[in-house]
């Protein structure tokens, strides 16, 4: 399968003013490297302030002025400047946004993702065409006609997940779009996101939800106070998580009510803590000495990556 996004060693940092008009740098996102294939759907899990958000933004060409983007990002190949994400959002690179607040209350549902600037006739096709996904979604016509406040929660997030469709994308990133919703919901929008993957469409799937994530996705990548520490099979996940190499990864799974309820001391440092070492470091009952002065790289184990010395060759 052809890769979609190559993200690559990317940090995100924003221009600070502290006290006296004095700047400072905050590193949010550090050595950020993931990558997802036609077909797949990855999941990056990370609690809330950890980053994964940032990553959505940094895709779409979305920071905002005082942030500082370094690395690569890059779409089927090519690396994209900031002219080449605003002119493939929305159309190869598209948005299933969290809130559905992102619909205009004052348009009706079969305008929302039509545009101003089309002819009549590519409008009437566009239509033709967002009627038979809307079909597929179970959104019947009568939905056409309607505004966002008359629509259910389950038939807003249908909309918002067939307006993305529209454009047809190689890559949907959905950035948390479980939040709030009821057992059936959240099942029937995980449901899109096979469909999308059975039609060759990779999926980003950014949450703090684990149980979402392991029921969807692929592989899963955890976030760590701004790091990548693993990227994990969906399998993986099983067992007594023997086959989870991060002690971090270990220690959510382990804190799953149905594994124990077991849960690790400590806090995630937030941005700006870590000064040097492993973000880890202060919570890991297996690091060593050189842990707390240097910090590990992600290394590739197979389809697996892992940020810790323990797997380093020779260690």
């Amino acid at each position: 399968m052809e890769k979609v996004l190559d993200v690559e060693n990317v940090s995100i940092s924003f221009i600070q003013y502290t006290k006296g008009l004095n700047q400072r740098e905050l590193k949010v996102i550090t050595d950020l490297t993931l990558d997802i294939s036609e077909g797949e759907i990855l999941a990056v899990l990370g609690s809330s302030g950890s980053g994964k958000s940032l990553l959505a933004h940094a895709i779409f060409g979305i920071l905002p002025d005082n942030a500082n983007l370094n690395g690569k990002i890059k779409f089927k190949g090519k690396t994209l400047s900031q002219e080449d994400k605003e002119e493939i959002r929305g159309k190869d690179i598209v948005l299933v946004p969290q809130s559905v607040n992102y619909l205009d209350p004052l348009m009706k549902i079969s305008d929302q993702a039509i545009g101003l600037t089309q002819s009549d006739e590519e409008k009437k096709q566009k239509k033709i065409k967002q009627r038979e996904i809307f079909e597929h979604y179970n959104l019947g016509p009568e939905v056409d006609e309607m505004y966002p406040f008359q629509l259910s929660g389950g038939m807003a997030r249908r909309v918002l997940v067939s307006t993305a469709l529209l454009s047809d994308p190689k890559l949907v990133v959905a950035d948390e779009p479980t939040p709030g919703l009821d057992e059936k919901t959240v099942e029937e929008t995980l449901n899109h996101f096979r469909h999308m993957k059975e039609d060759g469409i990779g999926v980003l799937l950014i949450t703090h939800d684990i149980h979402a994530a392991l029921e969807v996705a692929d592989r899963i990548g955890i976030f760590y106070s701004g790091y990548v520490i693993e990227i994990a099979k969906v399998e993986d996940f099983s067992g007594d998580g023997e086959n989870l190499l991060h002690p971090y990864t270990k220690a959510l799974y382990k804190a799953l009510p149905a594994n124990g309820f077991e849960i690790i001391k400590g806090h995630q440092p937030l941005h700006g803590e870590i000064q040097q070492g492993c973000p880890y470091y202060d919570r890991c009952e297996m690091r060593f000495g050189r842990c707390k002065e240097e910090r590990p790289e992600l290394i590739s184990l197979g389809e697996k990556r892992v940020r810790c010395f323990k797997y380093e060759e020779g260690a």
